[in-house]
């Protein structure tokens, strides 16, 4: 798994004593810059290949699908709209102590004559990797930023479907397999097909490495997906579900307060313990069924 796991010296105690090797997730910084380009082209005087840039955020994450997490993290947070607003994406050569690159910085160069959609001066530059959209003022500023409500989905999905793909989800968390360390999110099509599994430290990590994969695809507005999240569902979670118009978000763990505020008002359906044969509706439970409703 390359960087993604380390293996490290323990001490076990308790009932069982001993020294043994652990392998344990790797967590590192990942600094995203971002560059626009005026409509006509590279200011003078500056690099062409590196336009001057300014650093939209620092997140701790698991290394590993870096250009997802970047791309997620931009449109997630409102910042570009899609994919066709990036020109160019790259690791900056960045070195550590030793001298070998790390791979911890994304540089991206917006298409000529975009620009970012929010000032980054609004928004907090230093994230953890618990972290979602740390600078937003209220639900209210969510919700009248949103480039399309959930509320237009008339998505329908089986309860035995979205099960389903958390036990495939769960098949694919190979970090998590090695270290017990790492949160995992999935999106699930119409016809309950896992369509791509993303792992992270951090579970908004995890959902805007899903929503990058998306963009790149060009599959944004998720319309008729489901996204699936192994941990609880935070504001965090459910903005950023919001913000890519996917239609049913659902949630191994618990929902909190203003999780369930922004899943009631966009017309975002938040399921919370899934667990076999059940689980919580917190809004909009009429897209779930406990039937497949393609039966």
């Amino acid at each position: 798994m390359g960087r993604m796991t380390q293996r490290l010296k323990a001490q076990r105690v308790g009932d069982v004593s001993g020294s043994r090797i652990e392998s344990v997730a790797v967590e590192e910084p990942l600094e995203i810059r971002v560059a626009a380009l005026p409509a006509s082209g590279i200011p003078a005087g500056s690099n062409p290949l590196r336009p001057p840039s300014t650093t939209v955020t620092t997140t701790m994450r698991l290394p590993g699908d870096d250009f997802d997490l970047t791309l997620g993290h931009l449109v997630a947070e409102g910042l570009i709209g899609d994919g066709d607003d990036i020109a160019t994406m790259m690791h900056c050569t960045d070195v550590g102590p030793d001298g070998s690159p790390t791979f911890n910085v994304v540089e991206v160069t917006l298409a000529a004559g975009v620009s970012l959609r929010r000032p980054i001066s609004e928004r907090t530059e230093v994230a953890t990797s618990a972290c979602g959209v740390c600078g937003s003022t209220s639900v209210d500023d969510l919700l009248a930023a949103l480039p399309q409500s959930p509320s237009t989905d008339d998505a329908r999905f089986g309860l035995d479907a979205i099960q389903a793909g958390m036990a495939a989800m769960r098949l694919r968390q190979k970090v998590f397999d090695a270290t017990g360390g790492v949160h995992a999110a999935a999106l699930l099509d119409a016809r309950g097909e896992v369509l791509v599994v993303r792992e992270d430290i951090g579970r908004h990590n995890a959902v805007d490495k899903v929503i990058g994969w998306a963009t790149r695809e060009g599959r944004l507005p998720l319309r008729g997906h489901a996204l699936l999240v192994s941990s609880r569902a935070g504001f965090e979670i459910a903005q950023k579900a919001a913000v890519a118009g996917v239609p049913v978000l659902a949630c191994v763990s618990a929902a909190t307060s203003l999780a369930v505020e922004v899943a009631e008002r966009s017309g975002l359906t938040l399921l919370g313990f899934v667990r076999e044969g059940r689980a919580t509706a917190y809004s909009h439970p009429a897209r779930v069924s406990e039937a497949d409703p393609g039966l």
